[in-house]
């Protein structure tokens, strides 16, 4: 018998590493896809260099994971540059050498910051040669390697990754390795990353004039040779990769799926990578995970639905990396600009988590996170039962360990000043009553007994109160949860009685104005849970 954790989770590696790579098309300041489509323009140049068959997996992952490493340098680049995702824009427009980099890098320098604070950020990037951006983008590299090897890729993957900034003219970071020292992978990665913005924006003849430009100096000759005398057909029908789902199963390298254990380390690294965009906010994706799964549990969640809460909370602000760190960490009040910009990275987590069907479930639940019952939360302004409860969890999960951290605009507030917070956005509406209380239980504030859901419902009560809504009958109740029918109907009779019901279907309104329904899938005639 296979252990649960060693069961498939029916979600490949690569459609994993395809999804989280939207997010570092949203920090390049690039819009989603452009990593996908680059990796197209990749994988055709090698097709036409002669690489060998076994080398495309690795390329898969190289061209997804490049970027990735963005998040390690978004407080050094914000600190020296204001608005870290418009400067990595910009960057695609020069030569990344050293004169057209120390225009751009002055252009943006201290961008936001008062005049004489500008000035005298200029003046020790000039005197300082720019050490501390070059840092950083080794900090870039390092962090991305260990994103790989986190994912169980091995050297084929992660020794190429450490030469994103390196320049075939040996001009980059690391400083001296160029040429064939650098990885063809590495060469494929810089030409078809360029080439893909420049064609994007403006056309076929832009991407070859690139390339041209920069033969010898930032690119492989050789690619560029190849490229440029196949330049209409490397860059034809890129729009493919919308379906990316269908690109990725046609390359039988890129057929590893995960493990439950496998997707569950996954999303916690792509957890602790989204974390690393804002200082003050390492470790909160790790933290709600854990606050919404023992609030789940005490309130009568199934176990599968308590996983998939847990691992929606891991992956919950993954949409943050299409905001800028000038938003991010301003200490002040955001203005209506920004705070417009912050609300959006909610509508991106639910984008980038759309599919596959695996991932969709997840990011169903973290899309949940900002919604408030009121209807005063974002991005969709969902109400009452539109918010399942597994969304109610996360949402006061978040919010109460969000109030015990500090951010650059307040300090960390004490557990009994975010408990009484939390509690007066129940009085108000915002959040649901069962919901914080199973949270502040989790989070230690609260003793004394076992929460129930509500109208007092118990956890059992709950699965039965779901499943007749769902459309089960009595017997089918107890086959469902392995108890008699006699034992199933005098759960039914306690639930009508606490929730003042008299018929199946004002049990049901009972069930979707509390959001219990949203906590498994519909069931069909026998019971068994549906899987289409």
């Amino acid at each position: 018998m296979v252990a649960a954790d060693d069961a498939d989770s029916g979600l490949r590696l690569a459609e994993l590493v395809a999804a989280f790579s939207l997010a570092t098309d949203l920090g390049l300041g690039q819009p989603m896809e452009h990593v996908l489509r680059s990796w197209l323009i990749a994988g055709r140049l090698a097709d036409r260099v002669d690489l060998d068959d076994d080398v495309r997996t690795s390329l898969f992952y190289v061209m997804t994971l490049a970027w990735v490493g963005c998040v390690a340098d978004t407080p050094e680049v914000g600190h020296w540059f204001g608005d870290d995702i418009a400067f990595r824009r910009d960057s695609y427009a020069v030569d990344r050498a050293a004169f057209p980099m120390l225009g751009l890098s002055l252009r943006h320098i201290g961008v936001g910051k008062p005049p004489l604070s500008r000035v005298r950020l200029a003046t020790n990037f000039v005197v300082t040669g720019g050490r501390a951006v070059e840092h950083g983008l080794m900090a870039h590299c390092v962090t991305t390697t260990q994103m790989a090897e986190r994912l169980g890729l091995g050297g084929r993957v992660c020794d190429p990754l450490r030469q994103v900034f390196t320049r075939w003219d040996g001009k980059g970071v690391p400083d001296g390795i160029g040429g064939e020292q650098i990885a063809v992978l590495a060469r494929l990665f810089h030409l078809a990353d360029t080439v893909e913005v420049h064609h994007r924006m403006n056309g076929p003849d832009a991407a070859v004039g690139v390339a041209r430009a920069r033969r010898g100096t930032h690119f492989d000759p050789v690619l560029v040779d190849a490229f440029t005398a196949a330049a209409d057909d490397v860059l034809a029908g890129l729009d493919a990769v919308s379906d990316w789902g269908a690109l990725i199963e046609s390359e039988p390298g890129l057929d590893r799926t995960l493990t439950e254990r496998e997707l569950d380390e996954a999303l916690a690294a792509v957890a602790d990578f989204t974390d690393l965009r804002s200082p003050s906010r390492s470790g909160h994706s790790r933290g709600v995970a854990a606050l919404a799964a023992k609030a789940g549990d005490l309130l009568g969640l199934p176990p599968d639905e308590v996983g998939n809460v847990r691992r929606a909370a891991l992956v919950h602000d993954v949409g943050m990396h299409g905001v800028p760190a000038t938003i991010l960490e301003k200490p002040g009040p955001l203005t209506a600009t920004e705070y417009e910009r912050m609300r959006m990275y909610a509508y991106y987590t639910e984008r980038m988590l759309a599919r596959p069907r695996a991932l969709a479930r997840i990011g169903s639940v973290a899309a949940l996170a900002t919604e408030r019952l009121d209807g005063s939360g974002y991005h969709r302004g969902l109400s009452g039962g539109a918010i399942p409860l597994s969304g109610r969890i996360l949402a006061a999960a978040d919010a109460f360990h969000a109030m015990t951290e500090s951010r650059p605009y307040r300090p960390a507030l004490s557990t009994k000043e975010a408990t009484g917070r939390l509690r007066a956005a129940v009085r108000s509406g915002q959040f649901a009553a069962d919901a914080v209380d199973a949270v502040l239980v989790a989070a230690g504030q609260q003793r004394g007994r076992r929460p129930g859901g509500p109208a007092g419902l118990t956890p059992r009560e709950v699965e039965v109160l779901t499943r007749l809504a769902r459309g089960a009958s009595t017997r089918q109740v107890a086959q469902a949860l392995g108890i008699t029918p006699r034992t199933a109907g005098t759960h039914i009779e306690r639930i009508y009685a606490k929730i003042g019901a008299s018929t199946r279907s004002t049990a049901t309104l009972f069930a979707m104005q509390h959001g219990l329904l949203d906590s498994l899938e519909p069931l069909d005639l026998s019971g068994e849970l549906r899987t289409t």
